[in-house]
């Protein structure tokens, strides 16, 4: 991860309580209020290194999973630009991911508030909202059922 100054000009950034279910290509800048150790778990297409933090703005908090060469690249107290993130949600809350390394950069100018200063508030789904099915088609290739003639 590497360290810079300032923001990528003209690309408007989202704040957290501006987050909603299904985003792509988030850009925007956060604190690190908590972060884990990255952990390597079982996916439907192997197994993944991935680490936990959670970030805020002034606007509210959300939960951030960094996967791959991103995840352990963050850590409590740091100032973070991300690039490239996608939303997805898990029981109504809205959750923030991210991919590559580079796509994660600490900043030293930032209008961003100290932890203790970012609000409690998260990013919901809508009422009743249930994210779309990826990747697997029930039914669709396999035994066909055949009832009694």
């Amino acid at each position: 991860m590497s360290e810079y100054v300032g923001n990528e000009a003209g690309k408007p950034q989202t704040k957290v309580m501006e987050l909603k279910p299904e985003m792509r290509n988030i850009y925007m800048t956060v604190r690190v209020i908590s972060s884990d150790e990255p952990k390597t778990i079982n996916t439907r297409s192997g197994q993944r290194t991935i680490s936990e933090a959670i970030v805020g703005d002034e606007t509210g908090r959300v939960k951030l999973t960094l996967w791959g060469k991103a995840a352990g690249t963050v850590k409590e107290g740091q100032v973070i630009e991300i690039r490239g993130a996608w939303t997805t949600t898990y029981r109504g809350d809205v959750q923030l991911n991210i991919g590559g390394a580079n796509n994660v950069k600490v900043v030293t100018e930032h209008n961003i508030p100290e932890a203790e200063n970012i609000p409690e508030d998260t990013p919901k789904a809508p009422e009743g909202y249930r994210p779309p099915r990826r990747g697997f088609r029930r039914g669709y290739g396999t035994r066909r059922q055949y009832w009694s003639r």
